[in-house]
């Protein structure tokens, strides 16, 4: 399957065209941009405040072309961290007090150095964490992955849009609800998802069109009926993510017509308490091929640290992030909407 992406630079350039659209649509004053809506609702300025969590996207490249990927990763993507640029990062955790390494892609998995690189993380007893899109693990090459994972206790977090065939493989590719299904059994198979084993399965849930999720406890509750009901199968949390107005899912948006009442949606939804909250006041996100970023997000539209900061692996310095300015824009009103969002779900 082949699939064509667009540049950075591409989906810049169309972000900037249709926020233009959106001031000229709503009535003057009335649009604001991010940084001055936290002002306006007396948040004050974004800093980071001790760095706890290293986010690691180790490639781009993924067996699957999901909708609302903001990696707008794919089966032609080629770009995948080096053995090298891995080194530099196990130098950086070495030295620092990060408690947690969150390895993103693409799938993680398809980086040839995968296994290495979580054996020399296990040495250094970090809490490791894995974004799995499940139908990997059972692809034909990757049977052991599974259990890789669970000998070394990986928490493994993986999208799942619904508990039904069609909502799920409209988005994520035909063949792939059932494909997700036989995985999560296998990993419930090797006990994760069981509460007594402490391997940890949590999955996933975004929207699959311009609309908010809905509340995350009660469709946890739904989720773990239906998925017990119909296919006997166990997940400890469902995380409730909202999508935001960047890369694949920004292409949707403004093909569709729906990006100017979507960025109305999340403005209008703006919640101060969620602001509070955001995932990278405690974070830093590495780029495949070592630069630093303050979210994964940012990483997608190459949006650096605040300068005068260390802007590469190779020169990273913890206690230099501690405190840093946030650099936000307008797809950061993903990240605050209602309940808040975060790549743990839900953060009010």
């Amino acid at each position: 399957m082949e699939h064509r992406h667009k540049s950075m630079k591409a989906f810049g350039e169309e972000l900037a065209i249709a926020n233009e659209q959106l001031k000229i649509i709503n009535q003057p004053n009335e649009f604001v941009t991010f940084e001055e809506k936290l002002k306006e609702m007396k948040v004050g300025e974004l800093t980071a405040t001790e760095v706890e969590v290293m986010q690691i996207n180790v490639g781009k490249m993924c067996n699957q072309v999901c909708k609302h990927c903001h990696v707008d990763a794919g089966p032609d993507r080629k770009e995948i961290m080096t053995k090298e640029t891995m080194e530099y990062c196990l130098n950086a955790l070495r030295s620092s007090e990060i408690k947690a390494v969150d390895l993103t892609g693409g799938a993680p998995e398809l980086n040839p150095n995968f296994k290495w690189f979580v054996t020399e993380l296990k040495k250094l007893n970090k809490h490791i964490i894995v974004r799995s899109n499940l139908t990997i693990l059972v692809a034909n090459g990757f049977e052991d992955y599974a259990e890789f994972m669970s000998l070394n206790e990986i928490e493994i977090i993986s999208s799942l849009p619904f508990y039904s065939a069609s909502t799920t493989d409209k988005q994520r590719g035909k063949g792939v609800f059932e494909q997700s299904i036989k995985a999560i059994e296998k990993l419930n198979n090797l006990g994760y998802g069981k509460a007594e084993s402490g391997l940890i399965l949590n999955l996933v849930y975004n929207p699959i069109g311009a609309f908010l999720p809905p509340g995350q406890e009660a469709l946890e509750k739904d989720y773990k009926r239906e998925l017990k009901n119909k296919f006997g199968l166990e997940f400890n949390n469902l995380f409730v993510i909202t999508n935001l107005p960047i890369s694949r899912f920004l292409d949707y948006l403004v093909e569709s017509g729906n990006y100017l009442g979507y960025m109305n949606k999340l403005i209008t939804a703006f919640n101060p308490v969620a602001a509070q909250q955001v995932m990278c006041r405690n974070m830093v996100s590495i780029g495949w091929e070592g630069s630093l970023y303050d979210c994964d997000f940012n990483q997608m539209l190459e949006i650096g640290l605040e300068k005068g900061l260390p802007q590469n692996i190779k020169n990273f310095n913890n206690k230099a992030l501690e405190g840093r300015k946030i650099i936000v824009g307008n797809h950061c009103f993903g990240c605050t909407a209602g309940a808040g969002s975060s790549c743990g779900g839900a953060t009010a």
